[in-house]
Parts: C-alpha cells; sequence; structure tokens
C-alpha cells in the first residue's frame, strides 16, 4: 500500500510547527521566570498602546481567531477517533478513510494555532505587562503543565498520524490506543486554559487583595470552571463538525466525479450527525454555566440577562434558530436520497411548524426599544400579549421542544430506509412516541407553572425540563437501536445524489457557529465590564470600556470572515496536493462509498 504521508511538504510543515511549539514554550517559561527586578518594571507601565487600533482589539482578534483554530483541532480529533474505532470494529475500511481524512485536516490547522497562540502571548506580555505578571504570580505551576501537555499532545499527534500505515492490521490497537492518548492530552490542555479564563470571571483561591490562599488548586477550581469545561469540550465538537463538514462540502461541490461526490456526501453527513449530536445538548450546559455565574455573583448574572447585554441574547437566538432549522433543513433534503423515506415526510410539515414557532418564542425579546409616546401608546415597555413570551419559562420551554423535534428528525432519518422485523415492533414504536409526549408535556407544564412562581423557584423548573428532554433521548434510543438491527432494508442510499443546495445549508451552519462562538466569548468577558480578574485587579486602561453590542458584532463579523478566509486557503491547498491522484486512497472503495449500506441511515 501506497504510504500516504510520506511528502516532503508534509515533513516540512511538521519540522516547521515543532520549531514554533519550542519557541512558544521557551518564550511561556520565560516570561514565568522573570527575576523580581525585571517583573518589577513589567509592572511600569501597567498598559502600552498597540498601534492604530489599539491593543485591547489585537488582543481579541487574535484571541478570537486562536480559539477557533484550537477549538478545531481539539473537537475534530475526538470523533476521529470514534470514527476509527468504528470502522476497526467493522472492517469496513471507508470508516477508516474518513477518520484519517479529519486528522489531516487538524494537521492544516495546528501550525496556524501556534502560530497564534505566539502572537497572543507576545501581546499579553507587551501590552498588558500587569495583567500577565498578575496571573503568572497565580498560576505559574500551569504553565509547565500546559507546555509539557502541548509537546505530549503534538508528538502524539504526529505518531498518530504518521503512523497510519505502519500499525495497520494487527497492530490497530495501538493506533487506535495513540488516538485516544492524543484525545486526553487535548482535554487536559483544555482544562488547563480554562482555569485562567474561569479565574477572571470568577476568582477562587485568593484573599480580599487577591494574593493566593494555600495551593494554586483552589483558583483552578473556581466557581465556573468545570461547566466551562463542559460547555466548551461540547461547542468545540459541535465547532469541528460544522468545520469538517463545512469542508466536505466545498470538496463535494468541486467534485468532478460521481464517486468524489458520493465520497464527500458522506463525509458531510457524518460531519454535520457529530455536530447535531453533540450541539443537541450544548443548551443543557449552557445552563448549567448560566446558574454558576449567578450562583458566583448575582449582579454580573443580572448583567448577563437583564442588563445592557439583555439584546445580544436575542441576537444569539436568531443564530440558535438557523441551526435548528438548518440542521433540520439538511436532514430532511438528505431523506430524498433514501428509498422508502417517504412515508415518514408526512411528518416534516408538522416539524416545521414547530421550529418555525420556537424561533419565534425564543427571538422575542421581554422589552423593546420605544420611544416615550410608542411606550404610553403601548402601556408600557412590554408588548401586552407578546410581552410574556419574552421571559425565560417561555424560552426553556420552546428550545427543548425544539432539541425534542430535531431529535425526532434524526430518528425519522435514521430509520428511514429499514423496516424492523422484530415481532414487539409496534410497542416499541409505541413507547417511543410515549416518551415524546410525556416530555414535551412535562417541558409545556413547567413552563406555565413557571409564571406563576417566584422567579428563584422558575430557575429550578429548567431542571425538570432538561431531565425529562435527556430521559426521553435515551429512552428512544435504546429502544430504536434493538429493535432496527438487521432490519430489512428498502434501498441503499444514493450517496452524492443529494441537492447541491444542501452543502450550502452545511458551510452556513459552520459560519453561523462560529459566529456564534466569538458572540458568546463576548458575552463570557463583557459581564467582567471594567476588570480584568473580576472584583480583584481592576482594568485603569483608556480602552476599560465595554464596547457597543454593534460594535462587537462587527469585530465578530471580520474576524470571521478572517478565519474562514484562513480556512477557506486550508481547503484548497489540502485540494491542490491531490490534484493529479487517480484517487485519494486505495481503501476507500468506490461502489461502497456510491451505493452505503444498509445501516448508514
Amino acid at each position: 500500500m501506497k504510504a500516504r504521508t510520506s511528502s516532503s511538504s508534509l515533513a516540512t510543515r511538521g519540522s516547521f510547527h515543532c520549531a514554533w511549539l519550542v519557541f512558544c514554550a521557551a518564550a511561556l517559561a520565560l516570561a514565568a521566570t522573570l527575576p523580581a527586578e525585571a517583573q518589577e518594571a513589567a509592572r511600569d507601565p501597567a498598559y502600552r498602546a498597540f498601534p492604530l487600533i489599539g491593543s485591547r482589539l489585537a488582543v481579541w482578534a487574535v484571541a478570537q481567531l486562536h480559539l477557533n483554530f484550537a477549538a478545531f483541532i481539539l473537537g475534530v480529533p475526538i470523533f476521529a477517533l470514534i470514527i476509527e474505532i468504528i470502522g476497526w470494529r467493522t472492517g469496513e475500511p471507508r470508516y477508516d478513510w474518513l477518520s484519517h481524512e479529519f486528522v489531516k485536516l487538524t494537521f492544516a490547522a495546528f501550525s496556524t494555532t501556534a502560530l497564534l497562540g505566539a502572537a497572543l502571548l507576545f501581546l499579553f506580555v507587551g501590552y498588558y505587562p500587569r495583567f500577565w505578571t498578575y496571573m503568572t504570580s497565580i498560576f505559574f505551576p500551569t504553565y509547565w503543565v500546559y507546555a509539557l501537555l502541548f509537546f505530549a499532545e503534538t508528538f502524539t499527534v504526529y505518531l498518530w498520524y504518521y503512523g497510519w500505515d505502519w500499525l495497520a492490521g494487527p497492530r490497530k490497537w495501538i493506533h487506535v490506543g495513540l488516538g485516544v492518548l492524543s484525545n486526553l492530552f487535548g482535554t487536559a490542555i483544555l482544562f488547563v486554559a480554562n482555569s485562567w479564563v474561569t479565574f477572571m470571571i470568577s476568582p477562587g483561591g485568593v484573599d480580599e487583595s487577591g494574593a493566593l490562599k494555600g495551593s494554586v488548586w483552589g483558583a483552578i477550581n473556581n466557581f465556573t470552571w468545570m461547566p466551562i469545561n463542559i460547555h466548551r469540550l461540547i461547542a468545540n465538537i459541535v465547532f469541528g463538525g460544522t468545520i469538517a463538514a463545512a469542508y466536505a462540502a466545498f470538496r463535494f461541490l468541486a467534485a468532478k466525479t460521481d464517486e468524489e461526490r458520493a465520497r464527500y456526501d458522506w463525509m458531510g453527513y457524518i460531519g454535520n450527525f457529530v455536530a447535531l449530536a453533540a450541539f443537541i445538548v450544548l443548551p443543557f450546559a449552557g445552563y448549567w454555566l448560566g446558574r454558576e455565574i449567578y450562583a458566583f455573583n448575582q449582579t454580573m448574572g443580572i448583567t448577563m440577562m437583564g442588563g445592557f447585554m439583555s439584546w445580544l441574547w436575542i441576537i444569539q437566538a436568531i443564530l440558535i434558530g438557523i441551526l435548528f432549522l438548518g440542521s433540520n433543513y439538511y436532514l430532511w433534503l438528505g431523506m430524498e436520497r433514501i428509498p422508502g423515506s417517504e412515508r415518514y415526510r408526512k411528518y416534516v410539515p408538522p416539524m416545521l411548524i414547530v421550529l418555525t414557532l420556537g424561533f419565534m418564542v425564543w427571538a422575542t425579546p421581554r422589552s423593546l426599544v420605544l420611544t416615550l409616546d410608542e411606550a404610553r401608546a403601548m402601556g408600557g415597555t412590554h408588548h401586552p400579549l407578546l410581552g410574556v413570551l419574552g421571559v425565560m419559562s417561555a424560552k426553556n420551554t420552546v428550545v427543548n421542544l425544539m432539541i425534542l423535534t430535531t431529535f425526532l428528525s434524526f430518528v425519522l432519518y435514521r430509520r428511514a430506509n429499514r423496516v424492523s422485523t422484530r415481532g414487539w415492533v409496534g410497542t416499541g414504536m409505541a413507547v417511543q412516541w410515549a416518551a415524546f409526549g410525556v416530555a414535551a408535556a412535562i417541558v409545556v407544564f413547567y413552563g406555565v407553572y413557571g409564571y406563576f412562581v417566584e422567579s428563584i423557584v422558575r430557575i429550578g423548573f429548567s431542571v425538570y425540563q432538561v431531565l425529562a428532554v435527556l430521559a426521553a433521548i435515551v429512552l428512544v434510543m435504546a429502544i430504536d437501536i434493538p429493535m432496527f438491527r438487521g432490519a430489512r432494508s428498502t434501498g441503499r442510499i444514493r450517496w452524492g445524489t443529494i441537492a447541491p443546495r444542501s452543502q450550502y445549508v452545511l458551510i452556513l451552519l459552520a459560519v453561523t457557529f462560529t459566529w456564534l462562538m466569538g458572540l458568546m466569548g463576548f458575552a463570557r468577558s463583557g459581564i467582567r465590564q471594567h476588570w480584568h480578574v473580576y472584583g480583584i485587579l481592576r482594568d485603569t486602561s483608556p480602552e476599560a470600556v465595554t464596547p457597543a453590542l454593534g460594535y462587537a458584532a462587527n469585530v465578530i463579523t471580520v474576524v470571521t470572515i478572517v478565519f474562514f478566509a484562513l480556512v477557506m486557503f486550508i481547503f484548497w491547498l489540502g485540494g491542490l496536493g491531490e490534484k493529479g491522484r487517480t484517487a485519494t486512497h486505495g481503501h476507500a472503495p468506490a461502489p461502497m462509498l456510491a451505493g452505503g449500506s444498509d445501516a448508514d441511515a
């Protein structure tokens, strides 16, 4: 078999990446081990001005780009490993090919992530020396842990990628073990970096003056550390899935043969499936994070949800609505290439109604921007009819119903070309529909009941709604998997025949989620207002103001455009390297990809 990674360009890129990692780690360690005199000098001046755009905007843009690429290289290997394990256990080489394609994408982003990380480090050290010195005084031990983990992950990923063919066959378990190890290192890196971010929001383990009490663990294990760990881990998987699906869409639209279209249609479906599966549970992690912010400081929580940032959540609602509608629309389009799916298309209109109404309620503001005359004519800042839909009881209700509807779309897609042969299929389906109905009833009941109780009680109702939805998902899948195992097929999936507009939907989902990540990053940082570390280290720079939403939206938009320009360049390079080859990989059989197996739905 021809080696897939023996080109000199990959070796050069790998050497360049390693050199940058060494440089970044050395710079990090050097900055953290300055002698006392140098640290004292770094405190004066406390700030320096970045040319033209200012220090904060420079840090903001570079940090967002770095986090976007970091989220990609941490999220994609997780489901690449899962796909490789599926291929290993089933013996189907197309899964191995797909896993290799996903890991190849992370390689293209590794060097960019390291470069942006180095730039961010220099901006902190050079333009925010007082802030950097204080954070170093708290988290100095974690810098070494972070650097060691980064080295460990990098070399493990390199061995995982370059040893793909060498560790095939009977040694495949070693290769899978390298994938597990690289993901563990990546997750540990995420947890360490999150301790720095969350300490700025909810500092712990320090006294009133900001000095460390006891060990650094108290500062790491602050109020929002674990919620953000879970939230970011899930979000990274969603993000990685959407970017991988967008890459597949890019290759699908540029494909010249039916074989290529079939291959990248399947790849786009897998990427979207992974993103959708993680996205369904992402709001629940967001609830937990919001509760912990309120628990740490109610003023910060009110600023986030009911203060000047309240309209930010309307923008967020629109973006989330696009994600829900887009994901479902892609599944509905995908059902057209599956023989036998016709019997389920009657469910599409009612599901569309639920999603549309939920979108409208989710995007309804509590209060409106009105003139005095308009407020008097309406009888207040709240609309007499629509104002009731602007509170969290209504929004929690509809978002849980939208999650249930999206999950139902996936279930129907999954069984589109299969007919169960189990004798208990009638009972099983009845229990499944009952689970959907009971979960929806519980969600609606607590949503309505929330209008008649105090806010502290109403907040607790969201837990019951979440548990009802999760229980329904688990129960339905626990029945569906054995019920359709060995099912009769109504036809093979016609991969590559999906409508081209579906690929633009995948690109739209990637752009929307990237923009949403930037928006939520602004919200998380903005609630600190004029504090570097909330309540501990005040921002006394001339830029110590929270920007308006319009300004923030413009910055996030520009950063998103730059990010996708870089991503498109990486995609183009990946396609350029394959031109002239007769086949991308010898072990991805075209007939299997073009036809699909009975279990693909």
